[in-house]
């Protein structure tokens, strides 16, 4: 299809008379437009116990992780992260046994807030949302883009530092079917990546090779899918991208612009095989 192109204008939503309530609307409607996936709305506005109202509570239907989320208009600033932080806090110890995210969405992210929130990512599952507005022609579009996620490797991951567990630890604390699912990719790789290694963090379980460096890293769920981020040459990082999405994989790039994160199922992997072997064997060729 041949796409006619039409310029955009950036606008701030306050400045065209839309509110922090017209957005919540906009938001319980779809709440996919966050780019969170297909997550489902508990409560608009919840009334929390330090006497606030956190503006959605959400939950994934596909594995129960719950989403403090905070919406605001214009620059974020100290107040909105130390509220989403404490929103957060409340709800995960108000039902400690399901994983919970906190999500901070505002118009402007500047840098100094940026790396405030990339040094409480360390230790608090907290998510940042940019906001961005246009108007093109007579439309108003909206959106939402993640500057900062969770599960980003980390320093310590892409150098094999972190903590290490066994098997059995990631047995007690995930579906197994998901665990299956990385041993099927394994299975996949073996014929081409004799020298592969395995090694079970805390916080994820790497891949790599004998005395190479990690080129993926899993992150096991409660449900049946599995989570993975795979370092590919930011080259052909948009082509693989792509190849996965043609496939049925879902997938992003995260922001470091070197990682694909997706999430793939038993079923997926039984039809996508050939393309599976043919990323790690790239990942794992850029590693050594």
């Amino acid at each position: 299809m041949d796409y006619k192109y039409t310029k955009q204008t950036p606008v701030k939503l306050r400045e065209i008379g839309k509110d922090e309530k017209w957005l919540q609307e906009m938001i319980e409607k779809d709440p996919s437009i966050l780019n969170l996936g297909d997550l489902a709305v508990i409560e608009r506005e919840r009334k929390q116990s330090s006497g606030g109202r956190i503006d959605f509570l959400m939950y994934n239907p596909d594995d129960g992780v719950r989403y403090e989320v905070e919406l605001m208009l214009g620059t974020v600033d100290e107040s909105h992260i130390i509220r989403t932080i404490e929103y957060w806090d409340i709800e995960r110890k108000r039902f400690p046994s399901l994983e919970h995210r906190a999500v901070i969405v505002a118009e402007q992210i500047t840098n100094r807030f940026f790396n405030i929130i990339s040094l409480l990512n360390q230790s608090i599952p907290l998510i940042a949302i940019q906001l961005n507005a246009f108007i093109i022609e007579s439309n108003l579009c909206l959106n939402f883009v993640k500057v900062l996620d969770i599960n980003e490797p980390g320093d310590e991951e892409l150098q094999g530092t972190s903590e290490i567990v066994n098997r059995e630890y990631w047995e007690q604390k995930v579906n197994k079917k998901s665990l299956q699912v990385l041993d099927e990719i394994v299975v996949v790789l073996k014929d081409t990546i004799p020298d592969l290694r395995i090694t079970y963090n805390k916080n994820h379980i790497a891949m790599g090779s004998e005395g190479g460096v990690n080129f993926s890293w899993f992150h096991p769920r409660k449900g049946t899918h599995i989570h993975f981020d795979v370092k590919i040459d930011n080259d052909v990082i948009k082509e693989w991208n792509e190849k996965l999405e043609e496939s049925g994989i879902e997938n992003m790039i995260r922001s470091n612009g070197t990682n694909i994160s997706a999430k793939i199922t038993s079923k997926e992997l039984s039809s996508t095989k050939d393309l599976i072997s043919e990323l790690f064997n790239k990942a794992y060729e850029l590693a050594k």
